[in-house]
């Protein structure tokens, strides 16, 4: 039931984001309505974000790496670690607003004492939660100048108050912004709205503003969606806002009733209870009850005890209601002072004496007695009436008098108040013409400060121009220097030419000063150690044995036109036929007999020559078809020269190893010259593991970065 609740509080967080407050809310007694008048959406383009969140994960001493990151609410953590692909870097300190932004963080796992977490102290007296709070974080975290010449990231809604990113450019910092999400303006159900009429009607019921932001939606739906007045009756409502700022912005959008709690839902709760105690909700309900509606001093007196208790309880009310009219008090202290008057001539008047002196009784008979009795009672009778109508004449005489007396100290009064009001109506006057004139001259030196701060910023500009233009040409002859070394290296292989230039290239960098110039030294000097490394390679030698070997082709024998000696007979001396035959004790004509048999065989078997060749396809190559075969084997010679000079060495050995597998299928193997050749083809094989020559890519690579600001 209505008695039973507090007031209702409209809540115009972002869906979602209230669930905690909710239930402090409900638990205390009150009734909600979530109104949120900010929707949150991711924004329509990522790539700014992912390409911000991707040079988080730099190496530690890379130059150009983010010395910080600053998330400006709990939308921005959670909408940039959605895309983050891996955890955040232990040593990369991250600041934030408030203790939201703070448990958004220990969420995501990025919480001390494992990460560096910067945000505003929570054990101050009055703490705040700001971009001025921040800075004065970051300040005492880092030092007055510890983020000169520093890289920082700072992950907000699109759009968003500038403030923090202008101070850390003026401390040195060079301050990168990326969009995590952006705020939309929400349409409210019907609904809502007919609930918001309803509470507008006159129930008990507060604002919950979070943003300035918000403030201006509000007024514009309020535009929209209710009359003339009930926008009077919104503007009189009172509203709850976290922050000063906020504040400000309701009170430039015509509301009058703003309480200030400070950040965190226990502040906030706690504000509304101070503005909502229970008796001041009891005495609106009862204000507001059926059998009390028909009596207007009742209500009237309720909605003042309620609003005097409201206004005794809030914290930090930024200004008072403005529907206490001060014209009427005259007339209120005229009536008061008619009542003391009345009560004084009341307590002055005379009272009669209506006991007169009686004598002394005598003796008289009971009926004569009797008689004497009521003739004294008639006597005493007229006399009190007598007495009462001369008290009733000089009361009212006296009382005639003090109404003139009062009548006259009234008009005097009246005159008085009416000339209190012209002079303060004179004295406003003067005051909003004076106001008028200052806000004039305000104004205008305004203007003059912002004109002098766009000249300073200018010139500030031109200097850095000036000072960065000769760091610029170095690194861009530099970067020119590198790049004609290194075609000439690729395409010739010369090393000594590439050596010169680099120490060319680092001569020149010498006299410039600055932490990108250390990094592109190191990297030149990193380059210039590894073509010292680079062993050296006698090209020429090589080409001119590949060339001999070429030279060589058109006389190498194929394996089926090895020569062939002319086949002469021949046959061993016969030996004494007499000797062998007393010796062997055989018959003479068996021993010659024997002797012509064996030398026609030996005659015979010098005619016939046998040899043995393994491939087959080098007995079926025709002498027409041994032209191409030894055409193949200098092409592939000839592309192997070339890739020997272009410092090609996956071509190179691809060709050697063809052309020596054609050698040894096609050509005759016992044959000195092929063998030669061979030989010649191996040791161009051997002599090419040291043709590739080492690139410049990380002098290059530093140079680029430094011309992309990093």
């Amino acid at each position: 039931m209505a008695s039973e609740r507090r007031a209702t509080i409209v809540v115009t967080r972002p869906d979602g984001q209230s669930s905690a407050l909710l239930a402090q809310l409900a638990s205390a007694g009150f009734d909600t309505l979530e109104f949120p008048l900010i929707d949150i959406a991711p924004v329509a383009d990522e790539a700014p974000l992912r390409a911000a969140l991707d040079e988080l994960y730099l190496p530690p001493d890379a130059a150009g790496r983010y010395a910080l990151v600053v998330f400006v609410s709990p939308n921005a953590i959670d909408h940039a670690f959605s895309r983050f692909g891996a955890p955040w870097p232990a040593d990369l300190p991250v600041a934030v607003v408030g203790p939201g932004s703070v448990a958004a963080l220990a969420r995501q796992g990025v919480n001390l004492p494992s990460h560096r977490v910067i945000s505003p102290s929570t054990e101050d007296a009055d703490p705040r939660f700001d971009s001025e709070a921040l800075y004065a974080a970051i300040e005492a975290y880092f030092g007055a100048n510890g983020l000169a010449g520093k890289r920082v990231l700072i992950v907000r809604g699109d759009g968003g108050r500038e403030w923090l990113a202008e101070r850390l450019v003026e401390a040195g910092a060079r301050v990168d912004k990326a969009a995590a999400y952006r705020r939309v303006l929400p349409e409210p159900s019907m609904q809502k709205w007919e609930r918001i009429h309803e509470l507008l009607a006159g129930q008990p019921h507060a604002w919950l503003l979070t943003s300035s932001e918000g403030v201006r939606n509000l007024a514009e739906l309020a535009h929209e969606h209710l009359t003339a007045d009930e926008i009077v009756l919104l503007r009189r409502t009172p509203l709850v806002c976290p922050h000063p700022r906020i504040a400000e912005a309701a009170r430039g959008a015509g509301f009058d009733r703003i309480t200030v709690s400070g950040a965190g839902d226990e502040r906030i709760a706690h504000a509304l209870e101070a503005l909502f105690p229970p008796d001041t909700a009891a005495a609106i309900a009862q204000a507001e009850s059926p059998g009390n509606s028909r009596d207007p001093e009742a209500h009237a007196q309720a909605s003042a005890t309620a609003n005097a208790s409201s206004a005794s309880s809030s914290i930090h009310s930024s200004s008072a209601p403005t529907d206490a009219h001060p014209a009427t008090a005259p007339a209120h202290q005229t009536a008061q002072s008619r009542m003391t008057d009345s009560n004084d001539s009341k307590k002055a008047s005379p009272q009669p004496n209506v006991t007169p002196p009686v004598p002394p009784n005598t003796p008289f008979t009971p009926f004569e007695q009797q008689k004497r009795r009521g003739g004294a009672a008639i006597v005493l009778l007229w006399f009190v009436v007598v007495i009462l109508a001369v008290a009733a004449g000089a009361g009212a005489f006296v009382l005639n008098r003090k109404f003139d007396r009062a009548d006259a100290q009234l008009a005097q009064r009246v005159a008085q108040a009416d000339d209190q009001n012209a002079d303060l109506r004179a004295k406003a006057d003067q005051a909003a013409s004076a106001t008028t004139a200052l806000n004039t001259q305000i104004i205008q030196l305004q203007g003059k400060l912002a004109d002098a701060e766009a000249h300073s910023q200018a010139l500030q500009q031109q200097y850095q121009d000036l000072a960065s233009n000769r760091d610029d040409w170095t690194v861009a002859e530099v970067e020119q220097i590198l790049s004609s070394a290194s075609q000439q290296l690729q395409l010739t292989g010369n090393v000594q030419l590439a050596l010169f230039a680099l120490q060319s290239a680092d001569t020149r960098l010498a006299a410039t000063n600055g932490p990108q110039v250390v990094a592109i030294r190191k990297a030149i000097a990193q380059d210039i150690d590894k073509l010292k490394a680079t062993p050296t390679t006698d090209l020429t030698g090589l080409a001119i044995k590949l060339d001999t070997a070429i030279d060589q082709i058109d006389q190498l024998p194929l394996a089926g036109e090895a020569p062939i000696a002319r086949a002469q007979a021949q046959a061993a001396e016969p030996a004494n036929s007499a000797s062998i035959a007393a010796a062997t004790g055989e018959p003479r004509w068996k021993v010659l007999w024997r002797q012509i048999t064996s030398g026609i065989g030996q005659q015979l078997s010098s005619l016939v020559s046998v040899r043995r060749i393994d491939n087959a396809d080098a007995m079926l190559t025709s002498p027409d078809q041994g032209y191409f075969v030894r055409e193949n084997v200098k092409l592939r010679l000839l592309s192997a020269r070339l890739s020997l000079l272009s410092r090609s060495e996956p071509t190179l050995k691809s060709d050697l190893h063809a052309a020596d597998a054609s050698l040894a299928r096609y050509f005759d193997a016992s044959s000195r010259k092929v063998q030669a050749v061979r030989e010649l083809v191996k040791q161009v094989d051997q002599a090419s593991l040291a043709v590739a020559v080492p690139n410049l890519n990380a002098s290059l690579a530093a140079v680029h970065q430094f011309k992309r600001g990093g």
